[in-house]
């Protein structure tokens, strides 16, 4: 697919392999509106085909021939789905496998929680663009409640919020830096659950881009129905 002349080219990793324990079921076929969640997801990049050169979803062994019967016409020819790909069983072993797909004509890769159907098109346009200027950006919000810290059931201290923030997805980061930061934590035995966490260890920066507490991930049944009500209320945009 060709790519536009003044944009990097994109591999997106929609990793969707986990165990689904807090939901009670696996979340790759999981029915959101009447359709599979992982098609929302796809939905909010849809703006970007021009930019993605791949689209890699990551999902669990038992899923991947469900979700190709299901879905395979439409993966391919409405989000020109490149593979659908067994994951591992942490998320680290998850990417590391889409990792090994990404072809050479990726100048950056996209990370992005299969079960975060609502983030926003103006969002992903900017950690692309910040990944291009940067090497690596998220998507965060600003934490807004107090934060406590606690030990033993007991308040030790009131954290300064000022400089705390959530971290979302997608996660964007130029395609060799990336690679190199799992080799990195593959040699060093090292296990994290946060993409970035990988590239802050190699010490290179990682520029945070605002996003929205809409962009929520699913992962219990009361954040499905919160996704059903947000679909209902029209206040979802592009």
């Amino acid at each position: 697919m060709a790519t536009s002349p003044s944009k990097p080219s994109v591999a997106l990793l929609l990793p969707a392999a986990g165990l689904g324990t807090r939901m009670g079921t696996r979340k790759t076929l999981l029915g959101l509106a009447g359709k599979p969640l992982v098609i929302h997801t796809l939905e909010r990049f849809l703006p970007f085909r021009d930019q993605i050169v791949q689209t890699i979803l990551i999902v669990h062994p038992d899923d991947a021939d469900a979700l190709t019967e299901r879905c395979g016409d439409e993966l391919q020819a409405r989000f020109a789905v490149t593979h659908v790909v067994p994951g591992g069983a942490t998320r680290q072993k998850s990417v590391r496998a889409g990792l090994g797909l990404v072809s050479t004509d990726a100048d950056l890769v996209a990370i992005h929680d299969a079960v975060r159907p609502f983030v926003s098109s103006h969002a992903v346009a900017e950690a692309f663009e910040a990944a291009e200027q940067v090497g690596a950006a998220i998507v965060a919000t600003p934490v807004k409640p107090t934060v406590k810290r606690v030990a033993d059931g007991r308040i030790e201290a009131t954290i300064d919020r000022t400089k705390l923030w959530c971290a979302q997805t997608p996660q964007v980061f130029r395609r060799s830096l990336i690679l190199e930061a799992i080799d990195a934590a593959s040699r060093e035995g090292l296990v994290v659950t946060d993409d970035a966490q990988l590239v802050e260890r190699l010490g290179h920066p990682v520029a945070i881009v605002p996003g929205s507490e809409l962009n929520l991930k699913i992962t219990t049944p009361q954040d499905l129905a919160l996704a059903e009500a947000i679909l209902a209320s029209g206040v979802l945009t592009q």
